[in-house]
């Protein structure tokens, strides 16, 4: 099983829109996803992003258009100008690693709970359902939804506020400037959720034996 670790956060609407693309090819390549949760604001200050509501209006104007137009040919939900946003990620960012740490101990036993149902959950949340995800009941209803304790809101903040800083430490050593960002066993980056096909090809070509750009 490959592993592929995935840069994310909550308050990304492009992470939301990577997510059915990641669900499929994680499914059809057998991959080990390793999610990442991290401070975007963060990132954007260590590597020269600038946060949306500072860009110039134009560039804001396409961008709501754009998240609206993926939305509608992937068939998801969205409010590109959610109820709740900017809000706090770290709170779900928290959960999120939580839960991951708690399938990870089980050993991907069943009945441990679907990662990929609870980041759906968490997203869909702030941008179909427009929840606040920075709320308490919001985090521990997403988890329980997907077959996580709830409590592990609470159990695993520590935990979850440790491992989300050095994310971001992580995130900045492989080269990520932006979310979602994917990057294989063997160190590639790939930026955007319109580049799962590029992703795509590469973990194949990693699969045969074929060094980058062959065939």
């Amino acid at each position: 099983m490959s592993r592929l670790d995935f840069y994310l956060s909550p308050i990304s609407p492009y992470s939301y829109l990577a997510l059915p693309g990641l669900r499929a090819l994680a499914e059809a390549q057998a991959l080990d996803v390793v999610w990442k949760p991290l401070d975007l604001v963060a990132l954007f200050r260590r590597t020269g992003g600038i946060p949306l509501g500072q860009r110039p209006q134009a560039r804001q104007d396409y961008l709501l258009a754009d998240i609206a137009r993926q939305a509608k040919r992937l068939g998801l939900p969205i409010h590109a100008q959610p109820a709740h946003f900017p809000t706090n990620a770290a709170p779900a960012s928290y959960a999120i690693i939580a839960a991951q740490k708690a399938v990870q101990k089980a050993g991907h036993q069943t009945g441990s709970g679907d990662m990929f149902a609870l980041v759906e959950a968490v997203l869909a949340a702030c941008w179909a359902e427009e929840k606040n995800i920075a709320e308490d009941a919001v985090v521990k209803a997403a988890l329980a939804a997907a077959g996580f304790d709830p409590g592990l809101a609470d159990s695993g903040l520590f935990t979850g506020a440790e491992i989300y800083g050095r994310n971001l430490e992580e995130a900045v050593q492989a080269g990520v400037f932006g979310v979602p960002s994917f990057v294989t066993e063997d160190g590639a980056l790939f930026w955007g959720q319109d580049r799962l096909d590029d992703l795509a090809d590469h973990l194949a070509g990693l699969q045969a034996g074929l060094p980058e750009g062959a065939g």
